[in-house]
């Protein structure tokens, strides 16, 4: 006898979204709702539409104000599903919610749970220079990022990965996990385990303001920085003759370079030491960062001699 299709609503929003509603249909899961937010009109839209995806499938799409209100929860019931998925859906879902699927309510998180639980940590990861991440499928119960873990799958960080790269290596192993797990759930023979919540760190909501560059900081801290929220992010940023300068792309110089540049009494960090056919070598707390691509705004991105005539020697950053 031919078993059922599992009923799944969806919850989500972006690329995320859009790849696991694909895992879901592959997986032979029945959806019936997608829900999700309207697009954010000052927002830079870089990935997939799911509602799009969705709608293309004959899903039906919302996009409540609140989801936990008595009529959406009334949606969500008539739906009668049997799994609730979360793909970086933007907001808490209530317990109210979470209670209604048979089978579970769980989420993808894209970081190894317990670490970095909370908001952007694929942000935050690089921020804090890690070398190793990842993306967990969990159950959702009253605390974020809280719930017993059914997957996971490693992502390894490159020195040069930024913020966009990373997201696109944590897709792919998102979508290795689902193909993995989502026939488990469906039969049932999906494991789960608590997690380690004395070993759980948290990280909250970045804002654009987070993204100034310390010129006092090491090399190593400001390039971390200008990768984890370079595009499509809104990015790093410095001041340069009353201008706001937002730094795209960056790297540490070599030693030697570092060293030669700083011959002589010790610059000031954020002293633009000299043009490269790169771009610049600005001297940082430790170390120096060659920046190879930027913004005067209001203007155009320069990079290599446009961005050293932009900037010459002596110019003071911050």
């Amino acid at each position: 006898m031919k078993s059922v299709a599992p009923r799944a609503v969806v919850c989500g929003y972006g690329e995320m979204a859009a790849l696991g509603l694909e895992c879901l249909v592959e997986a032979g899961y029945t959806i019936p709702l997608f829900v999700t937010h309207a697009d954010d009109p000052g927002e830079t839209i870089w990935w997939r539409s799911p509602t799009a995806l969705a709608r293309s499938r004959g899903i039906e799409v919302a996009t409540p104000a609140d989801l936990s209100a008595p009529a959406e929860r009334a949606r969500l019931a008539a739906a009668a599903p049997d799994f609730l998925f979360s793909f970086y859906y933007r907001s808490m879902i209530g317990v109210e919610v979470l209670a209604i699927p048979g089978r579970g309510a769980l989420n993808l998180h894209g970081s190894l749970l317990p670490r970095y639980r909370g908001r952007a940590p694929i942000n935050w990861v690089l921020v804090q220079g890690e070398t190793t991440t990842g993306v967990t499928l969990h159950y959702m119960d009253e605390k974020p990022d809280h719930g017993d873990i059914v997957d996971q799958e490693p992502v390894p960080i490159a020195f040069e990965d930024t913020a966009r790269t990373l997201f696109d290596k944590a897709a792919a192993a998102a979508r290795v996990l689902l193909a993995r797990t989502l026939p488990r759930l469906a039969d049932g023979t999906a494991a789960r385990r608590p997690q380690a919540h004395a070993e759980a760190s948290y990280f909250g909501r970045r804002t654009p303001a987070d993204g100034r560059i310390d010129w006092s900081w090491p090399v190593v801290r400001v390039h971390n920085l200008i990768r984890a929220v370079s595009r499509p992010f809104p990015g790093a940023f410095t001041e340069a003759g009353g201008r706001r300068l937002l730094v795209w792309s960056a790297r540490p110089a070599a030693q030697d370079v570092s060293r030669s540049a700083r011959e002589g009494p010790r610059a000031e960090p954020g002293a633009v030491l000299r043009g490269d056919p790169a771009g610049v070598l600005v001297a940082c707390g430790e170390g120096a960062l060659l920046v190879l691509e930027a913004r005067l705004d209001p203007g155009p991105d320069l990079a290599g001699p446009d961005l050293a005539a932009a900037l010459p020697p002596g110019t003071r950053l911050g």
